[in-house]
């Protein structure tokens, strides 16, 4: 009987503890002074027209694109938060390239079971972007594209990690290396490699 208590006892520990983790453990951050806020929303919105305009001027009329709704996510990190490991270089143009790769591959192997692939490429995507140092949630988001997208997504086949995410990564990296540098007060990469 006394066994039977202890392990309940350790049990009602176990979970106590558990749930306390969800307290938190700090502060939310400081708001960000305006001037941040501000370079924040013209790189967003440079590199976001960028993206479009290419997408608008030289691809709409063809069977290819150049934009995809995991950029909006890349732009949040690469002009909202430029200090982060995620949104450096490596990780934007590898985690959108890799992560694509894996969820066309999902596609193709597991199309019919569409549960499997979506969770496969996901998850997948992420075990690949930290095996290579490229994490980049975007990219979770890209491979899902690459699985639940459109029939015009499905016939690029692999060449949907080359365009639009590869390029439409590349060209947020050109933007941001060009304004996020521009104000003494950012620094655009932290590192490359």
């Amino acid at each position: 009987m006394q066994g039977i208590l202890r392990g309940r006892a350790r049990t009602s520990r176990r979970l106590l503890v558990y749930f306390l983790k969800m307290r938190g453990a700090t502060h939310g951050p400081p708001r960000a002074p305006a001037s941040e806020i501000a370079w924040s929303w013209l790189g967003a919105f440079l590199g976001m027209a960028a993206v479009a305009s290419l997408h608008r001027h030289l691809v709409a009329d063809t069977d290819l694109m150049m934009l995809i709704g995991s950029f909006g996510a890349s732009a949040v990190l690469v002009f909202g938060a430029i200090r982060s490991p995620l949104a450096q270089p490596r990780n934007l143009v590898g985690g959108h390239v890799l992560s694509a790769l894996v969820g066309v591959a999902c596609y193709h192997w597991l199309g019919p079971f569409p549960v499997m692939a979506i969770a496969t490429a996901v998850a997948t995507a992420i075990a690949l972007m930290h095996a290579t140092r490229t994490l980049h949630p975007p990219g979770g988001a890209t491979a899902l594209i690459a699985v639940i997208g459109s029939e015009r997504v499905h016939d690029l086949g692999y060449l949907f990690a080359l365009i639009p995410a590869g390029a439409g990564a590349l060209i947020m990296l050109a933007v941001g290396l060009g304004v996020n540098n521009l104000p003494r007060s950012r620094r655009y990469p932290q590192f490359w490699w």
